[in-house]
C-alpha cells in the first residue's frame, strides 16, 4: 500500500471530485482514521480541524458521497477523491464549494454554466425589474407555460426552415429551460451526469420501449 504523508497534524488534504463530470466538488482534509472508515464504509469521512473531530459527509444533509476510488498526487501528501454524490456538496447549497469568481476575463466565451449561475443568482438575490426574478416570483406554473410557449416557437421556426429564427427560439427555450431546472432544484451536474449514461443505450432497445 502506497504510504501517505500526513502533515505534523496527522492530516493530508482530500480534493473530492464529481465521478461523472469531474468537476472540483470541495475541499477537506483526512487523517488515518477518517481514512480508513471512508475505505470501509465507501462513503466520505473526514477531520474536521474546526471542531477537531471526525465527521461523515451528508451524516445530517443526506447528501452524502459514494467513493468510486481513492489516489495519491506523485509526493503521496494529497488525495484524489473521486466520488458519486447525492446531493450538493457546499453547505450553501451550490454543487461545488467554488463559485466564488476571484478573477475573470470580461472577454472570457459565454458559457451555459455561466447563464447557469447567473440565473441561479438571480433566484437566491432577486433584482427588482429583472424578467427571470419575475419568473421565479410567478412560480412553476408560469415557467412551464413559458416552457411550453418556448417548445411551440421552436417547432414553427424549424417547420418554416428558417435557421435563423430557429437558432433565436432555441435560445429562447433554452433560456426558460434553465430557469426551471434552477425552480425544480435541478443541477447541471445531474443532468450531465443522465447523458453520461445514456451514451452505453442501445438505440434499437430504446425503440423497442418506445413502441
Amino acid at each position: 500500500m502506497v504510504k501517505l504523508k500526513y502533515d505534523a497534524n496527522g492530516l493530508i488534504p482530500a480534493i473530492v471530485q464529481d465521478h461523472y463530470t469531474k468537476k472540483v466538488l470541495m475541499l477537506a482534509y483526512m487523517n488515518e482514521e477518517s481514512l480508513k472508515i471512508s475505505l470501509e464504509e465507501g462513503m466520505t469521512c473526514f477531520y474536521s480541524r474546526s471542531r477537531q473531530e471526525l465527521w461523515r459527509k451528508g451524516e445530517t444533509s443526506g447528501n452524502r458521497q459514494h467513493i468510486v476510488s481513492i489516489r495519491t498526487d506523485c509526493d503521496c501528501d494529497t488525495l484524489l477523491v473521486d466520488v458519486i454524490k447525492d446531493g450538493p456538496a457546499c453547505h450553501t447549497g451550490s454543487e461545488s464549494c467554488f463559485f466564488n469568481v476571484i478573477d475573470e476575463k470580461e472577454d472570457e466565451a459565454f458559457s451555459y454554466e455561466g447563464l447557469y449561475k447567473m440565473l441561479l443568482g438571480r433566484k437566491l438575490e432577486k433584482k427588482e425589474g429583472s424578467y427571470t426574478t419575475y419568473l421565479f416570483e410567478k412560480g412553476t406554473d408560469k415557467i412551464l407555460k413559458k416552457v411550453g410557449e418556448e417548445c411551440t416557437e421552436v417547432i414553427i421556426a424549424a417547420k418554416a426552415q428558417d435557421k435563423e429564427e430557429t437558432i433565436y427560439e432555441i435560445a429562447d427555450l433554452l433560456y426558460h429551460i434553465t430557469v426551471l431546472m434552477i425552480d425544480a432544484g435541478i443541477s447541471l451536474d445531474e443532468v450531465t451526469a443522465e447523458l453520461a449514461k445514456r451514451h452505453i443505450i442501445d438505440h434499437k432497445v430504446k425503440q423497442e420501449r418506445m413502441q
